[in-house]
């Protein structure tokens, strides 16, 4: 249930149904999103939305550069990612004060946007969901995209070019997949081929669909 005082004023024609999506990595989360996207569902996406919070100008920015010094932007005043990922791989302190100005402002950003988006429904695209599921409380479901273990360890190491016992410290520094199934309404199985998957989108999009106009 939302909680509507975490709402800012909806407009009549926004949506107002909300719909969280989520997965491990190498899951195939980001083919599933396009799956709902090319059926029209608008979608707020938490990578994105790290990306523009810090971008030149912005205040998310600003404080960056304020902790951590000039040092962590590029030649083009954009903050250099790979020295700020560099950097808080060795100083846990480091990505937490990171995560303390980024986080926030993803969340802000994500609860605007969903907002003001038009359509029956409105997914958000959040890989670390679960981590911070208190701060999503307002959703209305959440659908998880699922595969084995054994099948993320294997489209890692075929997509990244790395091998197995990284793929596996990779996936031990995520949340389980037995702790995203249990806050799972929905479950995406994307172990198969891609008419499977098409149809399980299918399905739960008129599923979705239904819901949001209460008809269920």
């Amino acid at each position: 249930m939302k909680d509507k005082e975490n709402f800012l004023p909806l407009s009549s024609h926004q949506t107002d149904y909300t719909i969280a999506l989520t997965g491990g990595i190498a899951s195939g989360k980001s083919l599933v999103e396009q799956r709902f996207m090319d059926l029209g569902v608008p979608v707020c996406d938490a990578d994105y939305a790290a990306r523009v919070v810090v971008e030149p100008g912005s205040d998310g920015l600003a404080a960056i550069v304020d902790v951590f010094g000039g040092d962590v932007l590029d030649s083009q005043g954009r903050l250099d990612r790979p020295a700020m990922r560099q950097r808080i791989f060795v100083d846990p302190s480091a990505r937490a004060t990171l995560e303390a100005i980024v986080h926030p402002r993803v969340r802000q950003w994500m609860l605007e946007h969903a907002q003001h988006a038009e359509g029956p429904y409105v997914m958000l695209s959040i890989p670390l969901l679960i981590e911070n599921i208190r701060h999503y409380r307002w959703v209305d479901r959440i659908v998880v995209v699922d595969v084995s273990e054994e099948t993320q360890i294997r489209r890692l190491i075929a997509r990244d070019g790395i091998d197995e016992a990284l793929a596996h410290r990779i996936l031990a520094s995520q949340v389980s997949r037995s702790a995203r199934l249990a806050l799972a309404d929905d479950v995406i199985n994307n172990s198969g081929p891609e008419a499977v998957l098409d149809a399980q989108v299918a399905k739960l999009h008129q599923r979705y669909l239904e819901l949001a106009a209460g008809r269920i």
